[in-house]
Order: C-alpha cells, then sequence, then structure tokens
C-alpha cells in the first residue's frame, strides 16, 4: 500500500494548546497539500498504522506548515501524532511541467551516457543548491554525481526508467 502514497511532510511537534501540528515539508507544493478541505494520510514511520485527516487551516512557518485538521481540537489529541509521516496517494500528485520529475520517478532509474555505456543505477537525490545532483550506485560500487542540468542530462525516460546522460570532463 505505502508503494501508491507520496510522503508530503512529517509531523515534528506539536503548536499551541488547540491541536495545531508543525509539519515539515516534504513537497513543492505545500499551499495544495495543506489547503482548507484537502484529504491527507498520517501514518506511524514503523508499523503504518493510517488515519484519514481533512486539512482545517494552515499556514506557513519558518521552514514548515502549521497545520489544524478537523478532526482535532486539543493538544492532548495529537500529541501522540508526532513522528508520523503525512501522506497522499499517488493518483493525487500534481502535474509537472515538461522535464520536471518527483524523485519517486528518477529513483531507481538506469543511467546511461550517449554511447549506451551502462553506468549504475539512481540511488538518491541531494539538492545543494543551484540545481538537483543525481547520486549514482556504479557496478563497482562507488557513486557518481550527475549535477542536473542541461548539458549533462540528455533524456529521462521514466517509463522505461532509463536516463541517458553526456559525461563531462571530470564528472568520473
Amino acid at each position: 500500500m505505502s508503494d501508491s502514497l507520496l510522503s508530503v511532510g512529517k509531523i515534528v511537534n506539536t503548536h499551541g494548546i488547540r491541536g495545531e501540528l508543525k509539519i515539515w515539508l516534504q513537497t513543492d507544493f505545500p499551499e495544495v497539500r495543506f489547503a482548507p478541505k484537502a484529504k491527507l494520510l498520517i501514518m506511524h514511520p514503523e508499523h503504518g498504522e493510517q488515519i484519514t485527516v481533512t486539512v482545517a487551516a494552515s499556514r506557513p512557518y519558518k521552514q514548515m506548515y502549521i497545520v489544524q485538521f478537523a478532526e482535532f481540537n486539543n493538544i492532548n489529541q495529537v500529541e501522540k501524532y508526532k513522528g508520523y509521516e503525512v501522506k497522499v496517494s499517488k493518483e493525487e500528485s500534481v502535474e509537472l511541467p515538461e522535464n520536471e520529475y518527483y524523485f519517486h520517478e528518477i529513483i531507481g532509474c538506469n543511467v546511461v551516457d550517449d554511447e549506451g555505456k551502462e553506468l549504475g543505477v539512481i540511488q538518491d537525490i541531494l539538492r545543494p543548491g543551484a540545481n538537483d545532483v543525481w547520486v549514482v550506485k556504479m557496478p563497482n560500487r562507488q557513486e557518481l554525481l550527475i549535477p542536473v542540468i542541461d548539458d549533462v542530462v540528455l533524456d529521462v525516460d521514466v517509463e522505461s526508467k532509463l536516463v541517458k546522460i553526456h559525461m563531462m570532463e571530470g564528472l568520473l
């Protein structure tokens, strides 16, 4: 079941006494995810217990969002949800512009160079600043860091899980 879910945040703490929660964002669309009346799943990170909740109100707060769920109205009801993950179903994913991808679409893709040589599989995505960096685990167990820029990433085919890159000097 959790394969069909996308993480949009993590409950890190309570806020005030009226049942509001601080949620660490794991989405580029918090204004969509935490809009009033939005349905979300909160899920225990280990045993997977799930509760469907409805957003009553939300607002940005530092690097997080403060969210009030309609189901809860005091701190004693929400205290136990610290550490829970906030999820939505993949069917609810926001349509992205061309040449933009979700992490779950990129991780696991095979990487080949422009001559067809297999380089490895994307294991992780780093976000250091100006552009993302894809971490590729190579067959020799070393990691290859690929900057996600037009000069390097030539083609991304999420359907066949294949990424074609141009090996610029200095990448290996």
